[in-house]
């Protein structure tokens, strides 16, 4: 009785346990749900206060007192032109130098606000063409090309020339007859206007920020202007995001700087050029034959790294370097479309005049009787002149026996002579003993089959005791005399 006690008990203990574990796990589930529930509200709080129609709240670069300083000192310095006396202090205390750098960092900042206004352009804009954002992915182009249409559903009364290519145009014009969107209100397309016009302004002080770090390439990056020019080396280092990070940057990486996502529009992709940028604006890529152009972005892409990384560290202030790398480029290229070296003609050789050696001796020879043609198949091979040969089926069919036969014996049985071999072969028989043993019995014979003379009739006991019975034991034969020494 007491052991089912104390089982009993213990199975209430274990009870009480799992229903105290129970309660705590129901009372942590209901507290993360609470948590959970303030953190959506404040969320919703932040969303709701963040306000996606007003485009300020959006895009605010352009009020910032960075963006106001910097962009007054690039207009200063392009209406003064370069100071060449700050050339010969350090380049990083240089303050021309340290604008640059800002202006590199200001270009990609404001590559990014654009980005921005571009997607609230889009999310408005989506209403009356949804379609367009798929057929022109380029931000600028989007915006010039949602302010020009405004709200015109017709698009055969928009002048779109000098904004698209005429492929793109035609492929806009046919989808905007289909599309199935309608005329924005007043306000949320004055709203859109407005973004347009931040976005095209964005970009031209991005142009100005370029043309200024332009003008100071031949100062900043004398190597890397060289060999793809001022303007190419302002927008690489300018899309970098300064020198220092262009020389850190792979070759791989500066070949698709400036790189856009292209839109043939379901046209050949024969003649268009893919994963290259800014590099394909340059004098020598251009000057390339289009089947080596990718090999000539690639070179230039490795080259453009190399000086670029020679300028960080101002390594050749003149653009000795640079020059030297350009004319590489250009050798490399002429080389390219050299046309392949003619195949020279291989002349013969010498023929010997000498006989050539052949192999000879006693297994040549014996291999050469044992395969030579023999009498027998001589006249086989052999016809008369006017005189028909004779055949084994008759009338010429068969197998023809050639000069067999016509020797006058009306035979076909030619007379054999016997080879040097064969006859080596009788006489090695011969000497051999084919007959019995030394046994006698009754059934013992005198007479031996030999391959040479058939059956032949000899003396089983001639050879009993070998070649000393002609000797030792010979009737005629006398005794040696040995002479001692």
């Amino acid at each position: 009785m007491t052991l089912f006690w104390l089982i009993l008990m213990n199975c209430l203990i274990m009870k009480m346990i799992f229903c105290l574990i129970v309660l705590l796990i129901k009372e942590a589930d209901n507290d993360d749900a609470e948590h959970m529930e303030e953190d959506v509200d404040g969320d919703l709080a932040d969303i709701e206060a963040l306000n996606y129609d007003d485009l300020d709240s959006v895009s605010k670069l352009q009020k910032t007192q960075r963006f106001t300083d910097i962009m007054q000192k690039v207009e200063d310095a392009l209406e003064n032109g370069s100071e060449n006396s700050t050339h010969g202090i350090v380049l990083e205390d240089d303050p021309e130098y340290q604008l640059i750098v800002d202006c590199n960092a200001l270009s990609v900042d404001i590559e990014n606000e654009i980005v921005i206004i571009h997607n609230f352009i889009r999310d408005k804009y989506r209403l009356k063409f949804p379609e367009l954002e798929s057929l022109v992915h380029h931000p600028i182009d989007y915006a010039r090309v949602v302010k020009k249409i405004a709200n015109e559903m017709d698009l055969t009364l928009v002048d779109l020339e000098g904004f698209l290519p005429s492929a793109i145009i035609m492929v806009v014009s046919v989808t905007a007859s289909t599309t199935s969107g309608k005329p924005l209100p007043e306000d949320v397309l004055q709203k859109t206007i407005d973004a347009c016009d931040r976005a095209l302004a964005l970009d031209s002080a991005k142009k100005k920020v370029l043309d200024f770090v332009e003008s100071r390439m031949g100062y900043i990056a004398p190597n890397l202007s060289a060999i793809v020019g001022s303007a190419v080396a302002a927008k690489i280092i300018g899309t970098a995001g300064g020198l220092s990070a262009l020389a850190k940057m792979p070759a791989c990486n500066v070949q698709l700087l400036g790189a856009k996502k292209k839109n043939l529009a379901g046209f050949s992709t024969a003649t268009s050029q893919f994963r290259v940028g800014y590099l394909e604006q340059t004098e020598i890529f251009q000057s390339t034959p289009p089947s080596l152009r990718m090999r000539a972005c690639r070179l230039l892409a490795s080259k453009s790294t190399l000086a670029a990384r020679v300028d960080s560290t101002r390594g050749d202030p003149a653009g000795k370097t640079g020059r030297t790398l350009r004319a590489e480029i250009h050798k490399k290229i002429e080389k390219w479309q050299e046309p392949p070296p003619a195949k020279q003609p291989k002349p013969l050789p010498v023929p010997d005049s000498e006989p050539r050696k052949k192999r000879g001796g006693r297994r040549l020879r014996k291999m050469k009787e044992r395969y030579a043609i023999t009498d027998m198949r001589k006249l086989a091979n052999r016809m008369q002149f006017g005189i028909p040969e004779e055949s084994s089926l008759g009338d010429g069919l068969g197998e023809g026996y050639g000069m067999l036969g016509q020797a006058g014996s009306g035979k076909l049985r030619v007379s054999v002579g016997q080879s040097k071999l064969a006859a080596k072969v009788a006489k090695k028989f011969k000497d051999r003993s084919y007959g019995t043993s030394g046994a006698t019995s009754g059934l013992t014979s005198s007479l031996a089959f030999t391959p040479v003379q058939g059956i032949e009739l000899s003396n089983p006991q001639a050879n009993q005791f070998g070649g000393t019975q002609s000797t030792y034991f010979s009737e005629t034969g006398t005794f040696s005399k040995i002479k001692r020494t």
